[in-house]
């Protein structure tokens, strides 16, 4: 996720066939994981994955779980889901009941990284691999990480928008950017990868703000953006919820949220999608949710094998999930 954010209803293409390749991949010599099993253990018929999620009201953590699911039953192994909902004692306490039950790799998405420590440290007590999937590590010794690659989404944001502010003349070089809420430092990516492309690209960033994952915050962020910078002729948000208020903004102001004001989301959620296509908003910036969760057990199967671990970013052992850009020209193949 996705960090955490207003609205994470997300739609994915199980591209399941890009995470076997990337699987073997990370088979490659990197990284030795913490506190790998036995080396026969990707072996055994009688492992059990527990996967602790954020909260399953959400399409992109419904995504994530399928994805999981899938991948733990193509294994034949055995699988428990435990579903936080949005609340950090359940988090805690659901996810501690897992590894008390002796399942052979925790995965977790969890809704408060911060308040990890208490269950990677049983983890780690009871030698059981943690594999954190999305959301934040809270600087825990979890064995891998899988976030999207966010930095790259705000690149990809960023040179669609100046491609089409030139192929639609309009009068500026000036843009805003629509932050998410401080603490989603994963998230925070988005917006730096952004910045620094469109920078490059001779642009200037006139209004940078957190929407807060608000969309009344983002809408007043986008209408004082536009007061002090009625020419502005682009608007990156971190996620759709921001991005969506900020075309309703944009309108509200009697201008084309696509011709007059180039407008880039993220997330690829329905909303987005269907303004994408009806053409009331220039793209998104979509993530694979159901990748990542089959990912997960590809990395949990290399840990109890014995296998090392290749990742993107050694230090914080992330592996990176790649994110595609949304467009009218390929919207239809994002909507279910």
């Amino acid at each position: 996720m996705k960090e955490k954010e207003g609205t994470m209803q997300r739609t994915t293409r199980g591209c399941v066939a890009a995470v076997v390749a990337a699987a073997a991949m990370l088979a490659a010599s990197g990284c030795t994981a913490a506190d790998a099993g036995p080396e026969d253990g990707a072996a055994r018929d009688d492992i059990t994955i527990g996967f602790s999620v954020y909260d399953m009201q959400y399409e992109f953590f419904q995504q994530m779980e399928k994805g999981t699911h899938d991948a733990i039953d193509a294994r034949g192994w055995k699988y428990v889901l435990h579903d936080e909902k949005s609340d950090e004692s359940e988090m805690v306490t659901g996810a501690q009941a897992l590894l008390d039950q002796g399942v052979d790799v925790l995965i977790i998405s969890p809704f408060k990284p911060d308040a990890l420590g208490p269950i990677v440290a049983k983890a780690k007590e009871l030698s059981i691999p943690v594999i954190v999937d999305d959301i934040g590590g809270g600087g825990t010794p979890y064995d891998a990480l899988i976030i999207s690659d966010n930095e790259q989404g705000g690149v990809l944001a960023a040179d669609y928008m100046a491609e089409q502010i030139e192929a639609l003349a309009l009068p500026t070089k000036k843009v805003v950017s629509i932050t998410c809420e401080p603490s989603a430092i994963y998230a925070a990516r988005r917006n730096d990868g952004f910045r620094t492309e469109i920078e490059k690209l001779g642009y200037t960033v006139v209004t940078e703000l957190s929407g807060n994952n608000s969309a009344e915050d983002a809408y007043q962020v986008m209408k004082d953006a536009l007061a002090k910078d009625p020419d502005v002729s682009g608007v990156f948000a971190c996620n759709d919820n921001l991005a969506v208020a900020a075309t309703n903004a944009i309108a509200d102001a009697g201008l084309d949220p696509v011709k007059d004001i180039v407008t880039v989301g993220f997330n690829a959620d329905p909303e987005a999608l269907a303004a994408v296509k009806d053409g009331s908003m220039s793209a998104t910036v979509a993530q694979s949710p159901r990748d990542m969760g089959a990912l997960s057990v590809d990395l949990a199967a290399q840990i109890l094998a014995g296998d090392d671990l290749q990742f993107d970013n050694t230090t914080d052992r992330e592996v990176l999930q790649p994110v595609e850009l949304v467009t009218p020209d390929n919207v239809d193949d994002f909507i279910e």
